[in-house]
């Protein structure tokens, strides 16, 4: 009895041992993996205005001014867009604008500049069209440059969030 039991708890001791030795492996290698482990798939991807090159269709909604010959204060407005990009600082863009007092503005042609940040952000200048303000958005750029989030920074009394998505690439 006592030769079985002295088997059984070498045995065990072998099987416990080799569990241990194989988990501690797997956690040394987990640790070992990570950011600044010397791993080159780890590396922090940096954005410049040539990671937003091609056409993107964009979602916009939010709330506008309404213009003083229609009653003044503020309307909804939504609408989409097809912006390109050129990949050095540039874009161009139609869109269509419908405001729930001033109705719907189509195809309206607007160009304007773009500067990348290193961390993704972005900032854009433009001229939306003929007559209308500078309109300035600041966002950022997810999925390695498919996609942007944006809202407008100025004018202060249009209040915009749009989603941008990579629709193709020159």
């Amino acid at each position: 009895m006592k030769t079985q039991l002295m088997k059984t708890s070498v045995k065990g001791a072998s099987v416990a041992l080799l569990v241990s030795a194989g988990l501690l492996l797997l956690v040394a290698g987990i640790q070992g993996s990570g950011p600044g482990s010397g791993d080159s798939q780890n590396t922090v991807f940096q954005c410049s205005n040539a990671t937003i090159h091609g056409t993107y269709g964009i979602h916009l909604q939010g709330t506008g001014p309404v213009p003083p010959p229609l009653g003044g204060g503020i309307q909804t407005l939504i609408g989409v867009v097809t912006r390109t990009y050129d990949g050095m600082g540039n874009f161009s863009q139609i869109d269509n604008v419908h405001g729930s007092v001033t109705g719907i503005t189509y195809d309206r042609p607007g160009s304007g500049t773009y500067q990348v940040n290193p961390n993704c952000t972005i900032a854009t200048q433009f001229v939306p069209g003929p007559g209308a303000p500078v309109i300035a958005e600041r966002g950022v750029i997810v999925g390695l440059g498919n996609e942007i989030h944006t809202i407008t920074a100025t004018p202060m009394d249009l209040m915009v969030s749009a989603h941008s998505k990579r629709i193709d690439r020159w």
